[in-house]
């Protein structure tokens, strides 16, 4: 448990947290919309630093980040808690706990189901698996803005010894507590879930500022767009043109764009993305684009 940076004290005990745009106003003793970031008397504290739910040493391809050392492993690390409620997600085990461990407290949750790895000892595990081409550290399998106090602190050190820093993220977080992180970036992988603003309300969020997110971090970093096509959500014509005309025309036409296939999971038990819709969307990508990559097919 650490303060949490990035917001206001309120009258009441009440606190306003702006590290991401659910801008939560939290009453003392709750918690925000991510499940982790917690009012104790008047102060915003982060539950789960130094909490890891999840570590494995995957190829780099997995996150998936194609042009970026192909070839290569990376020491993959995760916590708790999403700021956006997909009924899709495909890790809603660790990303929505009160689905997960239904009648447990979060805090409980953070004590019970994870381990704790200060971040000196997520550097040392990461250069231990060095000999195996493993080039830093990936915080990725839930959302790792939610974490971000923690990802900031071991980035700091991952940089110091020399190795990548990679995030895994939905880009669902405020312009200042990404600007201040991203100069410790080395690359990100973006999920743009669809591109429409009536598909992202089925989330909880808003199209832009994921956008933003992207087009300031192509400033910073290399960066690779995700899209996990859903059939009958985001798998229109017209959503993937939208999709594509905005990589190429905003992001530039060198970044590559993942087609990943749905398969059922969590809340949403509808059909398996048929392989004819991703190869129309590889289709219409690489009209405009110079990398375009389909996943779990």
């Amino acid at each position: 448990m650490k303060e949490a940076m990035f917001y206001e004290k309120r009258a009441e005990n009440k606190v306003k947290c702006r590290l991401c745009p659910q801008l939560c106003l939290i009453e003392p003793g709750e918690s925000g919309y991510c499940f982790i970031r917690k009012n104790r008397d008047g102060t915003l504290y982060a539950m789960e630093y130094g909490r890891v739910s999840s570590s494995y040493l995957d190829p780099i391809e997995k996150k998936p980040l194609y042009n970026f050392h192909p070839g290569s492993t990376i020491f993959s690390i995760g916590g708790i808690g999403c700021n956006l409620r997909c009924p899709w997600c495909q890790n809603w085990n660790i990303a929505q706990p009160s689905d997960s461990f239904p009648g447990i407290e979060i805090e409980d949750v953070t004590k019970q189901f994870t381990a704790r790895l200060d971040p000196k000892q997520v550097v040392e595990l990461a250069r231990k698996y060095v000999p195996n081409e493993c080039i830093g550290v990936a915080y990725t399998y839930n959302e790792p803005f939610t974490w971000y106090e923690y990802v900031k602190d071991t980035a700091v050190l991952v940089k110091e010894a020399g190795m990548y820093n990679v995030l895994v993220t939905n880009g669902y977080v405020m312009e200042e507590p990404l600007r201040e992180l991203l100069p410790l970036i080395d690359a990100m992988n973006i999920d743009v879930k669809g591109f429409s603003e009536s598909f992202y309300h089925k989330v909880g969020g808003h199209l832009r500022p994921v956008l933003k997110t992207a087009e300031l971090s192509k400033e910073y970093c290399h960066i690779e767009i995700t899209n996990l096509v859903i059939p009958g959500l985001n798998d229109s014509k017209e959503d993937i043109e939208k999709l594509v005309d905005w990589v190429a025309g905003t992001l530039g036409k060198d970044t590559p764009l993942h087609f990943s296939r749905y398969f059922p999971s969590y809340k949403l038990a509808t059909e398996p993305t048929p392989l004819d819709t991703l190869h129309l969307a590889e289709h219409i990508a690489r009209e405009k684009l110079d990398f375009v990559y389909l996943g779990n097919v």
